[in-house]
């Protein structure tokens, strides 16, 4: 994904014994699921919805967000068998754009700031940023991944794996998300699953170096040399 899990940061940044043992952090408070819902609205019969549509349509996924889908599965399958590093890379970079919008100003802005922040190194100001971002948009994938950056660099790897894992519960493809896992879980020592999670990046993006350089290397010290 456009971070990759920080690829780049994680590889530089000095690993650390995974000491946390603490519970993960809870997930923000889930913000009602309609938040355009008239106030009272929840009180409402539920065949009649305030806004005087049938409940059945009111279900159905507007026609924009099932084209959204559509572009994205497509993406991804053509990311799955691009013939070339390069033509992957262009096709990873879509994919980018399709999964960042939070369709949220305030997110939006949140984000911007939070990644000043990290830049600043203000880790603890960068978390209570994308916690608020986390609170207004609950699925945003780029938020949970790069808080998960930001915890990463804390050297809090519980935390980061936490938040990479409600990456890949909302998004099973992300595969940035499972690159993070497999080099967090390498650094820490559990290179069982981090074999896993590099065979989980790469069955998504084929292409991607840097998990075929690391499953090559853990299979070996994982499931020995083949005979």
């Amino acid at each position: 994904m456009r971070a990759l899990f920080a690829v780049l940061i994680l590889t530089l940044a000095p690993a650390g014994a995974f000491a946390q043992t603490d519970a993960p952090r809870p997930m923000p408070p889930v913000l009602r699921s309609d938040p355009g819902m008239k106030p009272g609205a929840d009180k409402a019969d539920p065949g009649k919805p305030a806004d005087g549509k049938s409940a059945d349509n009111r279900s159905l996924p507007k026609p924009a967000e099932v084209d959204h889908v559509k572009r994205l599965d497509a993406l991804f399958e053509a990311l799955k068998v691009a013939p070339t590093k390069e033509s992957a890379k262009a096709i990873a970079d879509r994919i980018d754009v399709a999964l960042i919008p939070s369709n949220s100003d305030t997110a939006d802005l949140l984000m911007s700031r939070a990644a000043l922040a990290t830049e600043a190194k203000d880790f603890d100001l960068a978390i209570q940023l994308l916690d608020g971002v986390l609170a207004v948009v609950p699925d945003h994938l780029e938020a949970w991944n790069k808080r998960a950056t930001v915890f990463y660099l804390k050297e809090d790897f519980s935390d980061s794996l936490a938040d990479l894992r409600q990456v890949v519960a909302r998004e099973p493809r992300h595969y940035g998300a499972w690159a993070g896992i497999a080099l967090i879980c390498k650094d820490v020592g559990d290179e069982k699953h981090a074999l896993e999670a590099a065979r989980r990046a790469l069955a998504i993006y084929p292409q991607l170096e840097q998990m075929k350089d690391m499953e090559k290397e853990l299979a070996i010290k994982v499931e020995g040399r083949p005979i």
